[in-house]
């Protein structure tokens, strides 16, 4: 028996409204994608001019000025724990023309170091492309005793050591309270303001030993100031084959203490511009040049989706959740 489905005047209008809406919204979202960017885009990041990130952003926003034929400005706005950026960036419309760069422990470790200010991240922005990730190196005075994470962790235990970071809720800061977590050990955190006082502390003795990427620690490691004990990764890095993984010195294996760099826009980007702006940074991160700069530092290249990103930040939101409320850190 054959049936047929009645639809009155009134639900075929509200239907064809609806099929329209659809179709037009697909299309909009995909006339969006065609012409951005029809105008200069500009990316803000926490970063100070110099630095890693700032490094690799400046490289990638010229690839990408070449590639949309506009400027791509990069506007440096460090302080503040990254919140003189970030608030620079919240503000302006969801439309790809306003980026920011931020790291992981912007992404996971800000909202729970400013409880009150009720900030969360990654409500405010959504992922749009990862830029790199680094691994981070345990560093100490040249002249120490300590040959091995073994004897490092044996000293802690002794007696209370220090160490340096850049800052409260860096991720040289919270590696190394998950050093103490799993060897069961007590250590004295010294944030420094400079990157650059930080090392040269570590080369004086004034601090027993820091957490130190590659960029940031090479000139006292090459002026001879200070070695590395070992790298906290899964395994040993190509620019350092002779530093063992920090498992291989004897410290705890599950140790890994990295970060990684993205950009992100305020929520609410048309999906087809996030995809456009994720292809072409993917594009623009494999030419020749950026990856040669990536070999130098040990930076590593992710194939990391938005979604993936976002992903991998709540892995890291869980790990700095746990280090946090066991010493009650706070910024405020």
């Amino acid at each position: 028996m054959r049936t047929s489905t009645h639809f009155s005047p009134r639900r075929r209008w509200t239907l064809a409204c609806v099929i329209a809406g659809a179709l037009a919204g697909t299309a909009g979202s995909a006339m969006a994608a065609d012409a951005f960017p029809s105008r200069p885009v500009t990316v803000f990041t926490p970063f100070a001019p110099g630095s890693g990130p700032d490094a690799v952003l400046r490289l990638v926003a010229d690839k990408l000025g070449k590639s949309w034929s506009q400027r791509v400005l990069v506007e440096n706005r460090p302080g503040g724990g990254g919140f003189i950026a970030i608030e620079a960036a919240k503000r302006a419309p969801a439309d790809g023309y306003t980026l920011l760069q931020l790291d992981s422990e912007h992404l996971a470790a800000l909202p729970l170091l400013y409880k009150s200010r009720g900030f969360d991240t990654l409500k405010a922005f959504e992922p749009v492309a990862i830029l790199f990730r680094t691994p981070f190196l345990v560093a100490v005075p040249t002249a120490s005793r300590w040959k091995s994470m073994a004897d490092l962790t044996a000293a802690a235990k002794a007696k209370p050591l220090s160490y340096g970071s850049w800052a409260i809720g860096s991720c040289g800061h919270l590696g190394a309270e998950q050093l103490e977590m799993l060897t069961g050990t007590a250590m004295q955190h010294v944030p420094f303001r400079e990157v650059s006082q930080l090392y040269m502390s570590v080369a004086a003795d004034d601090v027993s030993w820091a957490f130190g990427s590659i960029p940031s620690s090479q000139g006292t490691y090459k002026a001879g100031k200070i070695r590395y004990l070992a790298v906290a990764a899964a395994k040993r890095l190509p620019q350092f084959p002779d530093v063992p993984t920090v498992a291989e010195a004897g410290g705890p294996a599950g140790l890994e203490v990295n970060s990684f760099v993205v950009l992100v826009a305020p929520r609410g980007l048309p999906p087809a511009v996030r995809d456009r702006i994720n292809a072409d940074v993917r594009r623009a991160i494999a030419e020749t040049d950026i990856q040669a700069r990536f070999d130098t530092f040990a930076f590593e290249t992710l194939g990391w989706s938005p979604q993936e990103i976002e992903r991998q930040a709540g892995i890291k939101a869980k790990t700095y959740g746990e280090l946090v409320a066991r010493k009650q850190i706070s910024l405020e």
